[in-house]
Order: C-alpha cells, then sequence, then structure tokens
C-alpha cells in the first residue's frame, strides 16, 4: 500500500536502536513531528499511515493555496504520499514547482504523487458509472484505489436508461472483489448492480441531475433505501471515501 515508504523508514529507525546503532534521544529527535506537526492553522498528522495504513488525505475546498501547500510540504517531507482532494490548478501549479513529479487529474480535481502501477492479477475494483458526466467523481475513487495497490475496472455510462448496457458488464462484475457505482439523477443504477451480483456495492451518489435531484439529495435517498442488500452508501460526489472503503474491503483478511 502507499504508506509502505513511510513504514519502512520507522522499521529502520526502531532497527538501529535495537541494534544500538541509534540512541533513543537521537531516535527521538528523528521523530519529534510525530504524531502530528502543529502548524496552528492546521495539525498535520503523521500517524495515520501507521494506524490506518493510508496517510492523511488533505481536503483542498475550503482552504488557502497558503494553507494547502504547507500541510502538503509537511506531509511530502515526512516521505508520505501526497493526496490533495478539490484541488484547483492554481494549488497545482504552486507545488509543482518545488515537487515536479506530483501528477493532477483535471476531471477528478485529484493532486497526488505518482500513482504506481498495479500488477494484473491483483485484486480488482469494478468502478461503475450511470452516464458519462459522473466520471469525474469516479475518477477520484479510481486514483484513490491504485494509490492503495488496488487494480480498476472501469464499466462507464451503463445507466437504467438501457439496461442492457450493464447487463453487458455482468461477467467483469462478478469477477470484482467489489464494485463502486457512481450515479446521479435518480440513483437507481446501485440496487439493479447489487440484484445482479453477489458482490459488496459501494454507492456514491453525485450532484449530477435537474432541479428535482437537488444537487445528489435525491440519488442519496435512492441508494439508502436500497431493497437490494449488500449496498453501502457514501456521502454525495465523494469518490474519495468509496475508494477508500474499497480498498478496504480488498486488503482485508
Amino acid at each position: 500500500m502507499a504508506s509502505s515508504t513511510f513504514r519502512r523508514r520507522i522499521t529502520r529507525l526502531l532497527g538501529q536502536v535495537r541494534r544500538h546503532r541509534l540512541s533513543v534521544t537521537s531516535a527521538m529527535t528523528q521523530l519529534r513531528d510525530l504524531p502530528f506537526a502543529d502548524l496552528t492553522y492546521a495539525k498535520v498528522d503523521h500517524h495515520r499511515a501507521l494506524r490506518r495504513g493510508f496517510p492523511e488525505v488533505v481536503y483542498g475546498a475550503g482552504k488557502t493555496v497558503g494553507q494547502i501547500v504547507g500541510i502538503a510540504e509537511r506531509l511530502l517531507a515526512a516521505g508520505q504520499p501526497l493526496v490533495v482532494t478539490k484541488a484547483g490548478p492554481a494549488v497545482y501549479a504552486r507545488l509543482r514547482r518545488a515537487h515536479p513529479a506530483l501528477r493532477y487529474d483535471a476531471r477528478a480535481r485529484l493532486i497526488t504523487t505518482p500513482i504506481p502501477t498495479v500488477r494484473r492479477g491483483t485484486a480488482a475494483v469494478a468502478v461503475v458509472t450511470a452516464g458519462t458526466s459522473d466520471i469525474p467523481v469516479a475518477a477520484e475513487a479510481e486514483a484513490i484505489l491504485q494509490l492503495m495497490g488496488v487494480r480498476v475496472v472501469p464499466c462507464y455510462d451503463v445507466g437504467v436508461a438501457g439496461l442492457h448496457r450493464v447487463m453487458s458488464h455482468l461477467p467483469v462484475l462478478r469477477r470484482a472483489r467489489a464494485i463502486i457505482v457512481v450515479a446521479g439523477m435518480e440513483g437507481a443504477l446501485a440496487s439493479v448492480v447489487s440484484g445482479l451480483v453477489a458482490r459488496p456495492v459501494i454507492a456514491v451518489p453525485t450532484s449530477v441531475g435537474y432541479g428535482a435531484a437537488f444537487q445528489g439529495l435525491a440519488p442519496l435517498l435512492t441508494m439508502l433505501n436500497s431493497c437490494s442488500p449488500g449496498v453501502a452508501v457514501v456521502n454525495i460526489d465523494n469518490g474519495f471515501g468509496a475508494g477508500y472503503f474499497a480498498a478496504l474491503l480488498c486488503h482485508s483478511r
């Protein structure tokens, strides 16, 4: 998983102390920023990778460019992967000056460290969208899955307006460890998919739709009221949460 670099750093320090090559005081000096760094406007959690298997993710909306850059610099200095969600191009432009390896997904509005290639044959999650307009939220989920070492199989634009489209993907859906269904409008696709496969479904309502969709409230309520068991629902447009949860399922024993 993406926290492996940070784990190796801690393991190396503990090994040096055990072999008496590093004093406890010196080790404490190197770990003085743990478990968090206090930036006044934010407390950057350096221990989250050890507790959860994945480092702190920066939610970009509502933060200034300077605040995001300050938090990102602390995470990168600690050797942790960087993920900034809901980020605009101005934030990316600032960060890439010092860190040209960073990547920006304009669809998902996501800044990340380079995403490793996931080997074929590893656990896969199918990411299904009802429409093309739902792809930006799906892209956020996909990036998180890949950063957490999970292979992604996309199935786009297979909404209930044409059920034959989702039926054509049934072999892929049945092989997946879990399925993320991203849908706006009335949000019926999650129930349909869950009724067809014996896999956990993570439903993501999106703010896509006409006025009566109420910016995602209508699909959220539809998904929460699914008559098919096995559907878990995250918040509106929360591709990050869906990807994270699906990755945890894949890594659980």
